[in-house]
């Protein structure tokens, strides 16, 4: 499925409590992306005449979007509505929470952001790249700021731990209740292992939860967060066993590990090389705002690692994915101007594979270990803490704040549905857990909760190049049937008047038959045309409908023979 649009809600409608509701006095709900994909994160409260936002993000394309770039959320309900939108929050600076920012602010209306220090300045830099995008307004939050949104809104802020400093949940009050917005987050724990930077829970517990709103992405995961002690200590280790070049490849908003790695090679005497555009950014905001210290000459250029020796170097780079124009992958394939990969190059990949991105991963590790690298992953050695909470967490999480109503959020419906368990673990009633889909409207009241059969436009907007939103589903079905079964083109030319072909219409194939081992097909396509044409009646020969008839029956024809349905692209000429 690609649009993945809801004209009806099959969902039966789910009500928590018993009180009749009224449109005086209900909240109305609704996610417009990231429950049902990884990524375009974004969603909404309405009140009366009013709107508040949580997250504005994109997804990656996946195999069923080949040629597209990213994928961002349908606005179409909130565009027809923008003079209601009070403002938008953003919960960190990953890029799907963020990333759809340039491409919908206008469309909201340039609402106020409200975010904290490093999100704003991380979004700044990239709105720049939109010049004929719209000046951001923002207003900075911290932890433990209350602040009135709008007559009925006001957003209690507070911190959580993530892979990225800065990130902030919300609890959002509401004339009907508390709706809690529990960012990605992980816990953190001390050297005893008792679990840091909950103390918000029990405050949160104390006004009422509403509804609590909670990450799915490791529900389905036992046990708890990994220390970022622990993965600390594993990185010195290996950086100290390593007898030439560390190369250390992660993602480039992962401030936290960066501001550690940069930390780790200062102790240990060697300088690091910072490869990548992304990371060079990142890492010269983060040093702005104080979340990353570095003594002078500790950071310098990829352009000289040739003035150090091998053994007093870390490259610092993009490209943990696999990503075919990263830092990494023109490092292994030899394509970097200044690093190419030496033999006992020690090459660390600190970082989880994202699901669809397995193969590039295997492929680029195959590409260093035959050059003769060293390479270290996760799973040989615990060089990477999730910033996400796994199940034992998401149930304290759950039992500490005691909400009425549980949603789970960011994740795939079974990731989702994992969540609910924990709800219901966590001590919740099963009815009082909901798995809406994008696009589906709840209605909230102080003590109910249901998801209505009303939906909202939630399909696929895409950004291919310049374009936004003009790749529709046709296109991406081209596409596809383009990659998987090929193509066949031909060129017809006849004489309008006798009804004749000028000459053996040319066959051009690309991905579907090697013509010149297939010459038999190749005439029995020519003799077919010419027996089309012979059939029809004098009064219908003209160009469209003769390529009709090509582009069905030699379709079928081709298939008959090969079981293969190529895109057949017929080219009439009508003389």
């Amino acid at each position: 499925m690609i649009r993945k649009e809801h004209p009806t809600n099959t969902a039966t409608p789910r009500r928590g409590g018993h009180k009749p509701a009224t449109a005086a006095d209900t909240l109305r709900f609704v996610p417009v992306g990231g429950l049902e994909e990884v990524g375009r994160n974004m969603m909404f409260f309405e009140y009366q005449d009013e709107i508040v936002l949580i997250d504005a993000g994109i997804q990656f394309p996946e195999e069923e979007t080949p040629g597209v770039d990213f994928i961002i959320p349908n606005v179409s309900y909130l565009e027809s509505k923008k003079h209601n939108i009070r403002g938008l929050i953003l919960s960190h600076a990953h890029f799907d929470h963020v990333g759809a920012i340039p491409y919908l602010i206008e469309k909201l209306g340039n609402p106020i952001i409200y975010t904290t220090d490093l999100t704003k300045a991380m979004v700044e830099r990239r709105q720049e790249e939109f010049r004929n995008a719209p000046k951001l307004r923002f207003q900075i939050v911290k932890h433990g700021d209350r602040v009135p949104i709008s007559k009925h809104f006001t957003a209690n802020f507070f911190e959580m731990a993530h892979t990225i400093p800065d990130t902030i949940g919300v609890s959002l009050e509401t004339p009907v209740g508390n709706m809690v917005h529990y960012a990605d987050f992980r816990i953190d724990y001390d050297e005893n292992g008792k679990p840091q930077g909950l103390d918000h829970l029990e405050s949160l517990s104390q006004k009422g939860v509403h509804t609590l709103f909670i990450d799915s992405t490791n529900a389905d995961k036992e046990g708890f967060s990994m220390s970022e002690k622990t993965v600390e200590m594993n990185l010195q280790k290996l950086f100290e066993a390593a007898e030439g070049r560390i190369i250390l490849a992660t993602f480039s908003s992962m401030i936290s590990r960066i501001a550690e790695i940069i930390a780790i090679a200062e102790r240990l005497g060697r300088v690091v090389a910072i490869n990548g555009r992304s990371m060079k950014e990142n890492i010269n905001i983060a040093q702005n705002l104080g979340y990353i210290k570095a003594k002078k000459g500790q950071l310098i250029p990829v352009e000289e690692v040739h003035k150090h020796r091998d053994n007093k170097i870390l490259i610092l780079t993009t490209g943990a994915q696999g990503q075919e124009n990263a830092g990494l992958m023109r490092i292994a394939n030899g394509d970097h101007r200044h690093v190419s990969v030496k033999a006992h190059d020690t090459i660390i990949f600190s970082s989880s594979v994202i699901p669809g991105n397995e193969r590039s991963v295997q492929n680029l590790k195959d590409t260093l270990a035959r050059q003769g690298a060293i390479v270290y992953q996760n799973s040989d050695i615990d060089i990477h803490s999730s910033g996400h909470a796994p199940k034992d967490e998401l149930i304290m999480v759950i039992k500490l704040t005691k909400p009425k109503f549980l949603v789970p959020i960011h994740g795939h419906y079974f990731k989702r549905a994992a969540n609910c368990k924990n709800g219901q673990l966590a001590g919740m009633p099963k009815e009082n857990t909901f798995l809406p889909d994008n696009g589906h409207v709840a209605e909230l009241t102080k003590e109910t909760f249901v998801i209505t059969k009303e939906t909202i436009p939630a399909f696929y907007v895409m950004v291919d190049g310049l374009g936004v939103g003009d790749v529709e589903e046709v296109v991406l079905r081209d596409r596809l049937v383009l990659a998987q079964e090929g193509m066949v083109v031909i060129i017809a030319s006849f004489n309008k008047t006798t009804g004749r072909l000028l000459k053996n219409p040319d066959i051009i194939s690309r991905g579907f038959i090697y013509l010149k081992e297939n010459k038999e097909i190749l005439e029995e396509v020519r003799r077919k045309i010419k027996g089309l044409l012979a059939r029809i009646p004098e009064q219908r020969l003209d160009a469209d409908y003769l390529k009709t008839l090509i582009r069905d029956q030699i379709g079928q024809f081709l298939f008959t023979k090969t079981h293969r349905r190529p895109m057949v692209l017929p080219v009439v000429i009508e003389l």
